[in-house]
């Protein structure tokens, strides 16, 4: 899981992947891209990571996809780009391994579609947010229009798409973009603690959660409840359950395992 465009880490249980084109604010070009998929296909097939990282070299998160790549051919140059992000962002979504987003500088364009898919984000102050898509005369992508209006709401989302404006870390909050605002000499400290805890907790019932929650939007009631207990069905045989049933009677802190 190794490519120079974006950087792969193991510390235990969690697994950093670090953006790596500081000098282009880590926008997202091909290599990048194939590099993200190559990585998250990786964390996809190992049982064993309980926590993802995503973070950016340099001065930013990410600022977006790189616009040099779509110059010369737009069309082609979004289906070369597109096409391994769409896969990696599916691939996302499908893991039991909660993804973290640690995010500074800046977020724009397809980079912030992308901290918007992942389950949590914690942002440094001073950061900045545009989608800024509307700019170059088009929509968003990397599932931005799909993540967006089940975050803040479709007005905001609509006001946030269409004007193209900056968002700072207070209105971000606010509005729900981001779930924790830390001053930025702490941001890689407070990242680290919070991933710590994700990753002691129960990765397979964290899974079926997170997917619970996202199908919920387009899912009636009844198909709400009968998935519910299809998943504590599958949670029932987990080892995590029986240790979360036999700390609770004996009035102790879980030690969860991830399966």
């Amino acid at each position: 899981m190794a490519d120079d465009t974006l950087l792969v880490s193991r510390d235990g249980a969690i697994v950093t992947l670090r953006f790596n084109r500081p000098e282009a604010l880590n926008a997202l070009n091909v290599p990048m891209a194939h590099a993200f998929l190559a990585a998250m296909r990786e964390i996809a097939a190992d049982a064993s990571v309980r926590a993802v990282v995503l973070q950016g070299a340099g001065r930013a998160f990410i600022a977006g996809g790189d616009l040099a790549t779509l110059r010369a051919d737009p069309a082609q140059g979004a289906h070369d780009l597109l096409t391994p992000l769409n896969e990696a962002v599916l691939l996302m979504q499908q893991i039991d391994a909660p993804v973290i987003a640690q995010v500074h500088g800046a977020s724009a364009g397809g980079g912030l579609s992308l901290m918007l898919m992942c389950d949590f984000v914690l942002a440094a102050e001073g950061t900045k947010f545009n989608l800024a898509y509307i700019k170059l005369g088009t929509n968003c992508d990397v599932g931005g229009s799909w993540s967006l209006p089940r975050l803040v709401g479709l007005r905001h989302a609509l006001e946030i798409a269409l004007l193209g404006e900056n968002i700072g870390c207070d209105e971000a909050l606010r509005l729900g973009l981001v779930n924790r605002i830390v001053p930025a000499a702490e941001l890689e400290q407070a990242t680290r603690a919070f991933a710590e805890r994700i990753a002691s907790g129960p990765t397979k019932a964290y899974g079926r959660m997170r997917r619970l929650m996202r199908a919920s939007f387009e899912t009636d009631l009844a198909t709400a409840l009968q998935a519910e207990a299809q998943c504590f069905s599958e949670c029932a045989h987990t080892a995590d359950l029986r240790e979360g049933l036999e700390a609770f009677f004996e009035r102790r802190p879980p030690q969860f395992i991830g399966r």
